[in-house]
């Protein structure tokens, strides 16, 4: 899987605080049949074997898709496995750290929450970088919204360089305005998993963020 990432503008997280273990394979599917252009599995708070287990049942269904599958936060995981990267937090090390497991090949996301972390991962060459939260969200328990006021300056200073995913707190209400604010990418957890119809809201969603 190349590690170019320029088409993509909707990054769909697997998160298995919203979505049951039995539920990953057709909750996966949902989301790229409703157009997620990258499917992350994140699992907090589980045994890394767990983890692991359910990361093989996800590859396939990215890789019959064509959809890039990114581990959050196991770099060994995702090499284990040959998934197409790992995402890491700011607290998860370095990206020197992180190639020396998955590779030269592999994509390396990294969480940013100010433009100063935005600039320092693209010093450090990561692949794409998060920028977020923008608003309070209930996956990054007590860590306040950042808002929507850096978005245009980071895009503008960073965007030619590497992929910003805008993150936190992000939902199809809410979109248009975060869009308004020069965000291009975005990531999109909740809004998407608790949806009746998980391909419907995907497919509305990738709908408002349009072309280009």
């Amino acid at each position: 899987m190349s590690r170019d990432l320029s088409d993509a503008r909707l990054y769909a997280i697997v998160d298995l605080g919203y979505t049951a273990a039995a539920d990953l394979e057709e909750v996966a599917r949902a989301l790229i049949g409703g157009g997620a252009d990258i499917v992350q599995l994140r699992a907090k708070g589980h045994e890394a074997g767990d983890i692991e287990s359910m990361a093989r049942r996800l590859l396939p269904v990215c890789r019959e898709a064509g959809v890039p599958f990114i581990i959050n936060d196991h770099p060994q995981i995702a090499r284990r496995i040959g998934a197409d990267g790992v995402h890491l937090g700011q607290d998860d090390g370095s990206l020197a750290e992180a190639r020396a497991v998955v590779g030269a090949d592999a994509i390396v996301g990294r969480s940013t929450h100010s433009p100063g972390q935005a600039a320092a991962a693209v010093a450090e060459g990561f692949d794409y970088i998060g920028f977020g939260p923008l608003f309070p969200t209930p996956t990054k328990l007590g860590r306040p919204g950042i808002g929507l006021d850096d978005i245009a300056a980071v895009r503008q200073d960073l965007a030619c360089r590497l992929p910003v995913f805008c993150i936190g707190g992000i939902r199809r209400a809410n979109l248009p305005d975060v869009l308004a604010a020069g965000a291009r990418r975005v990531v999109i957890v909740s809004d998407l998993l608790s949806a009746p119809d998980i391909t419907a809201a995907t497919a509305q969603a990738r709908e408002l963020l349009g072309g280009d």
